[in-house]
Protein backbone atom coordinates (compact mmCIF):
# COMPACT_ATOMS: atom_id res chain seq x y z
CA UNK A 1 0.00 0.00 0.00
CA UNK A 2 1.41 3.45 -0.87
CA UNK A 3 2.31 5.76 1.99
CA UNK A 4 1.64 9.48 1.51
CA UNK A 5 4.67 11.71 2.08
CA UNK A 6 3.52 15.28 2.73
CA UNK A 7 5.58 18.44 2.60
CA UNK A 8 4.34 20.93 5.17
CA UNK A 9 5.50 24.33 6.31
CA UNK A 10 6.08 24.32 9.21
CA UNK A 11 6.14 20.55 9.65
CA UNK A 12 6.09 20.68 13.47
CA UNK A 13 2.76 22.53 13.37
CA UNK A 14 1.41 20.00 10.87
CA UNK A 15 2.31 17.14 13.23
CA UNK A 16 0.50 18.92 16.07
CA UNK A 17 -2.56 19.60 13.85
CA UNK A 18 -2.78 15.98 12.67
CA UNK A 19 -2.48 14.75 16.27
CA UNK A 20 -5.22 17.11 17.52
CA UNK A 21 -7.62 16.65 14.62
CA UNK A 22 -7.05 13.08 13.38
CA UNK A 23 -5.51 11.45 16.47
CA UNK A 24 -2.16 10.95 14.71
CA UNK A 25 0.62 9.35 16.74
CA UNK A 26 4.20 10.39 16.12
CA UNK A 27 6.77 7.60 15.88
CA UNK A 28 9.88 9.43 14.76
CA UNK A 29 10.98 13.01 14.17
CA UNK A 30 14.34 13.82 12.62
CA UNK A 31 15.26 17.49 13.06
CA UNK A 32 17.88 19.20 10.93
CA UNK A 33 20.49 21.50 12.54
CA UNK A 34 18.43 24.55 11.44
CA UNK A 35 15.35 23.17 13.24
CA UNK A 36 13.41 22.08 10.16
CA UNK A 37 12.03 18.57 10.28
CA UNK A 38 13.82 16.46 7.71
CA UNK A 39 11.53 13.49 8.24
CA UNK A 40 8.70 12.35 10.51
CA UNK A 41 6.66 9.15 10.66
CA UNK A 42 3.09 9.28 11.97
CA UNK A 43 0.28 6.80 12.16
CA UNK A 44 -3.35 7.77 11.68
CA UNK A 45 -5.82 5.00 12.40
CA UNK A 46 -4.44 1.98 10.48
CA UNK A 47 -2.23 3.93 8.10
CA UNK A 48 1.15 5.58 7.95
CA UNK A 49 1.85 9.18 7.01
CA UNK A 50 5.31 10.60 6.46
CA UNK A 51 6.11 14.28 6.28
CA UNK A 52 8.88 16.81 6.20
CA UNK A 53 9.36 20.55 6.19
CA UNK A 54 9.72 22.06 2.77
CA UNK A 55 13.22 22.26 1.33
CA UNK A 56 12.76 24.34 -1.85
CA UNK A 57 16.49 24.25 -2.44
CA UNK A 58 16.08 20.48 -2.96
CA UNK A 59 12.79 20.73 -4.88
CA UNK A 60 10.54 19.85 -1.91
CA UNK A 61 7.76 22.47 -1.88
CA UNK A 62 4.57 22.62 0.16
CA UNK A 63 1.14 23.04 -1.47
CA UNK A 64 1.09 26.66 -0.25
CA UNK A 65 4.31 27.43 -2.13
CA UNK A 66 2.90 25.68 -5.22
CA UNK A 67 -0.50 27.39 -5.02
CA UNK A 68 -2.45 24.26 -4.04
CA UNK A 69 -2.32 20.51 -4.38
CA UNK A 70 -3.82 18.22 -7.02
CA UNK A 71 -3.88 15.37 -4.48
CA UNK A 72 -6.66 14.63 -1.99
CA UNK A 73 -6.16 12.28 0.96
CA UNK A 74 -9.12 10.03 1.83
CA UNK A 75 -9.36 9.27 5.55
CA UNK A 76 -11.98 6.98 7.09
CA UNK A 77 -12.91 8.20 10.56
CA UNK A 78 -15.41 6.94 13.15
CA UNK A 79 -17.48 10.17 13.05
CA UNK A 80 -17.04 12.40 10.00
CA UNK A 81 -19.22 15.17 11.43
CA UNK A 82 -17.17 15.43 14.63
CA UNK A 83 -13.83 15.18 12.80
CA UNK A 84 -14.91 17.79 10.24
CA UNK A 85 -16.00 20.17 13.03
CA UNK A 86 -12.72 19.58 14.93
CA UNK A 87 -10.68 20.28 11.78
CA UNK A 88 -12.54 23.52 11.04
CA UNK A 89 -12.25 24.62 14.69
CA UNK A 90 -8.49 24.03 14.42
CA UNK A 91 -8.28 26.35 11.39
CA UNK A 92 -8.95 24.10 8.40
CA UNK A 93 -11.03 25.49 5.54
CA UNK A 94 -14.23 23.68 4.62
CA UNK A 95 -14.50 22.68 0.97
CA UNK A 96 -17.68 20.65 1.44
CA UNK A 97 -19.81 19.90 4.49
CA UNK A 98 -20.52 16.31 5.56
CA UNK A 99 -23.07 14.74 3.24
CA UNK A 100 -24.28 11.22 2.48
CA UNK A 101 -22.85 9.87 -0.79
CA UNK A 102 -24.06 7.26 -3.29
CA UNK A 103 -21.16 4.96 -2.39
CA UNK A 104 -22.40 4.47 1.18
CA UNK A 105 -20.05 6.98 2.79
CA UNK A 106 -20.87 10.17 4.63
CA UNK A 107 -18.09 12.44 3.41
CA UNK A 108 -16.76 15.97 3.68
CA UNK A 109 -13.72 17.82 2.39
CA UNK A 110 -11.34 20.24 4.11
CA UNK A 111 -8.09 22.00 3.31
CA UNK A 112 -5.72 21.88 6.26
CA UNK A 113 -3.58 24.84 7.34
CA UNK A 114 -0.71 23.54 5.20
CA UNK A 115 -2.64 23.32 1.91
CA UNK A 116 -3.36 19.58 1.92
CA UNK A 117 -6.89 18.48 0.97
CA UNK A 118 -8.54 15.77 3.07
CA UNK A 119 -11.66 13.79 2.19
CA UNK A 120 -13.03 12.77 5.58
CA UNK A 121 -15.45 9.86 5.51
CA UNK A 122 -17.45 7.50 7.65
CA UNK A 123 -18.76 4.30 6.07
CA UNK A 124 -22.56 4.16 6.57
CA UNK A 125 -23.29 1.13 4.40
CA UNK A 126 -21.30 -1.68 2.82
CA UNK A 127 -22.42 -1.76 -0.81
CA UNK A 128 -21.63 -4.05 -3.71
CA UNK A 129 -20.02 -2.29 -6.68
CA UNK A 130 -23.13 -2.81 -8.85
CA UNK A 131 -25.28 -1.04 -6.23
CA UNK A 132 -22.90 1.90 -6.16
CA UNK A 133 -23.08 2.12 -9.95
CA UNK A 134 -26.90 1.90 -9.86
CA UNK A 135 -27.11 4.68 -7.25
CA UNK A 136 -24.62 6.81 -9.15
CA UNK A 137 -26.64 6.61 -12.38
CA UNK A 138 -29.91 7.25 -10.52
CA UNK A 139 -28.42 10.36 -8.87
CA UNK A 140 -27.07 11.57 -12.24
CA UNK A 141 -30.46 11.13 -13.92
CA UNK A 142 -32.03 13.25 -11.16
CA UNK A 143 -29.39 15.95 -11.62
CA UNK A 144 -27.96 15.32 -8.14
CA UNK A 145 -24.51 14.66 -9.62
CA UNK A 146 -23.16 16.76 -12.45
Amino acid sequence: MPTPYLIASPASEAIDFYARVFGAREHIRLAMPDGRIGHADLSIRDGTLMLAYEFPEQGFASPKRLGGSPVELHLLVPDVDATHARACAAGATEKSAPENQVDGERRSSIVDLFGHVWLLATRREELAPDEIVRRFHAAMSKGEIT
